[in-house]
Order: structure tokens, then C-alpha cells, then sequence
């Protein structure tokens, strides 16, 4: 493989199944082969770190951070020259950017997807010939897509804004979940009071031991909605309808009334100060609405999503202190590729009237 220009790279995981996943395939693609790696039964898998951090060989990955993440949690490997189709699709203008699509687009291929096969327990062993070959299709034309996508990225002369964002993907690791965080990340939690945090953060760490306890991923055992509506009505968990009355559904159940009880004598959590940004004021709210519209616009010249002309939180400083462009130019968020192209475009737009009159108010 070190021969090679481009592999094509891809993972199987069995998410949906366990818990936690664990990477079951792995799917090398060259210019004339198809390797299937059994991650469960290969228990040595080093020898791919030193292709993979290789520079000289560009590893094509549609929609490439999971799969980054996942390698680097396993093996702790880290990939080099990356080319991730799904990204590079975005810069073309491409709205459809799913593999199945992109091959229609830029090969002419249609390749049908068993959505049975799509959900399947990759950690199963023997693989079925159809799943061996679902898994092989997606890297059979991996390369094929990137090379076309190179070409037209050429044409447009953006090649060099998609490598900037290529190498930001090199630094992608895998980070462990923050117990003391994670329970943050559901919707609605945002919205619950000190105390109705403090009992969710006993209950999703209840369901966090119980799903590890039964290889089950934590929504199977309890769903997200289900965590939110036992932390704002914890008094209805006697009569909750899901939990089974079998032994395993009442050592549960007994396991989220001490959560709540326990959560109930913990302090309140107070806000994370990280997290809390105050309101914007109306000439705030409305310079962001200003410099939106101004994104947008040039994304729609451009025929890109307008996300990928200028950061959104580079765009909320903004709206707080215009005035702060040259600070705000040296933020991590921006790209050079951007401040190449629209730094002095929205250097323009900052001072011009509707800004400005708002600025002298």
C-alpha cells in the first residue's frame, strides 16, 4: 500500500448493537484491490498505523471524522493526507452529498443499499457474502470520487481551500466523554432548572453503568426524552409504563429512584460559565443578522453553503465589536483560504453605512 497514491478508507462499527462500539471492518480500497480487515479476529493491527500517518499516501474518507475518531480511540492511530469526499463535495456546490449520490453525480453509477444491511450487527461472525460486499462497496469507488471531485474543485480553482481544511481534519482525535458533562449534551437539558440538572446528572449516569452492564448503547436502555421527563417529573417514576416489572426492569427502576433521591440532595448546578453567553442587545442582533444576509449572499455566488464562507462565532464577535476585525483575523476558527478571499469583502461590509450608523448611536 505505501506504493500507492490513494487508498480509500472506510470502518464498520456495531453501535447500534453494543455498547460501548467497537470497530469490526475495516475497508481498504487501491487502484486494484479491496482489502476487508476482521478487526475482531486480527487482534494485531499496527502495521496499518504506519500506512495511515504516511504523508505520501492520500487516505480518501467520505464523511471522515467518525471513522478518524474511531481509529484513534482503538488503536490510537492518527491519519495523514486526507481527502474526505463528503467535505469536498460542499466546495463544489454538491447539496446531495451522501456516497450513494456523489457516485450517481460524478460516475454515472447507481448503487443500490440494503437498509437491512446498513443496520446489521457488524460484529456478528460469519459475515454473509451480501454484507462482505455491502462493506466492499463502500470503498469500491471511493477513489474514483475523489479524483473527480479534484478536478472539478480544479476548474473552480478552490483545490487549495479544500487541502487547508483537509489538514485541520489530521488533528481530529478521540476525546472521552466528561462524566461530569456529558449529560449536558441531551436536548432539553439546557432548559432545566439547578436542581432538575442535578437529578439528571444521577440518572444519566445510571443508565451510562446499566447500558455498559448490559452491551446495550444507553438509548436502547432508557431514551434521551425518557431521562428528560424522569428529571422534570420525578415523582411519576412508580408508574413509568417502559420499565418492565421482570427482575432486570425493577433492579432498573430501583437503580433511577435512588439517582433521584441522591440527585435531590445535591447542590443545584449552577450555569457553566463556559456556556453562558448574555443576550445580545437589538444593535447586536442586528449586525448579525446583517453579516449573515452578507455570508449568504456570497454563498450564494459562489453556489456553497454559506457555513463555509465565514465561521458563525467569528461572525457573533463581530456583531459584539466590529470594530475588532484585525484581533478577530487571527482567530483558529477562520481559514487563510477565507481571509484570502472575503477578509477584505467583509472589511468593506463592516464599514459601511448600516454598520457604521449603528456604531455612532
Amino acid at each position: 500500500m505505501m506504493s500507492e497514491r490513494y487508498i480509500a478508507l472506510d470502518t464498520e462499527s456495531n453501535s447500534r448493537h453494543a455498547y460501548p462500539e467497537r470497530v469490526c471492518l475495516i475497508q481498504i480500497a487501491t487502484s486494484t484491490n479491496i482489502y476487508i480487515i476482521d478487526t475482531i479476529a486480527v487482534k494485531d493491527i499496527n502495521v496499518l498505523g504506519s500506512v495511515l500517518s504516511d504523508d505520501t499516501v492520500v487516505k480518501v474518507i467520505q464523511g471522515a471524522e467518525y471513522d478518524l475518531r474511531c481509529l484513534n480511540r482503538e488503536w490510537g492511530f492518527t491519519i495523514k493526507n486526507i481527502f474526505d469526499t463528503a467535505l469536498a463535495a460542499q466546495f463544489i456546490g454538491l447539496e446531495q452529498v451522501g456516497l450513494s449520490a456523489l457516485i450517481e453525480t460524478l460516475l454515472g453509477e447507481s448503487i443500490p443499499k440494503n437498509p437491512q444491511l446498513q443496520k446489521s450487527d457488524w460484529s456478528l461472525r460469519p459475515l454473509t457474502p451480501a454484507a462482505l460486499e455491502y462493506a466492499a462497496q463502500d470503498v469500491a469507488f471511493l477513489i474514483d470520487v475523489a479524483k473527480g471531485l479534484i478536478d472539478r474543485l480544479t476548474i473552480l480553482s478552490r483545490v487549495p481551500w479544500v487541502y487547508e481544511e483537509m489538514e485541520r481534519l489530521e488533528g481530529i482525535r478521540y476525546v472521552a466523554p466528561d462524566p461530569e458533562t456529558s449529560f449536558l449534551t441531551l436536548k432539553g437539558s439546557k432548559s432545566l432548572t439547578g436542581e432538575e440538572k442535578s437529578v439528571l446528572k444521577r440518572l444519566f449516569a445510571v443508565r451510562e453503568s446499566e447500558a455498559r452492564r448490559r452491551n446495550q448503547p444507553p438509548y436502547y436502555v432508557l431514551s434521551h426524552e425518557k431521562l428528560i421527563d424522569i428529571a422534570l417529573n420525578p415523582t411519576d417514576l412508580l408508574d413509568e409504563p417502559l420499565l418492565s416489572l421482570n427482575s432486570k426492569g425493577t433492579r432498573f427502576h430501583k437503580m433511577l429512584q435512588q439517582a433521584i433521591l441522591m440527585g435531590q440532595q445535591d447542590p443545584p448546578i449552577k450555569r457553566l460559565s463556559q456556556s453562558y453567553r448574555p443576550l445580545p442587545d437589538q444593535f447586536e442582533a442586528e449586525r448579525l443578522r446583517s453579516l449573515k444576509k452578507w455570508r449568504t449572499g456570497i454563498g450564494d455566488k459562489l453556489s456553497i453553503d454559506p457555513y463555509l464562507v465565514w465561521p458563525r462565532v467569528s461572525l457573533e464577535r463581530l456583531a459584539k465589536s466590529p470594530v475588532d476585525l484585525d484581533v478577530e483575523l487571527e482567530s483558529f476558527e477562520i481559514r487563510q483560504w477565507q481571509k484570502d478571499q472575503f477578509a477584505g469583502l467583509l472589511r468593506e461590509f463592516l464599514a459601511d453605512g448600516i454598520i457604521g450608523s449603528q456604531l455612532m448611536d
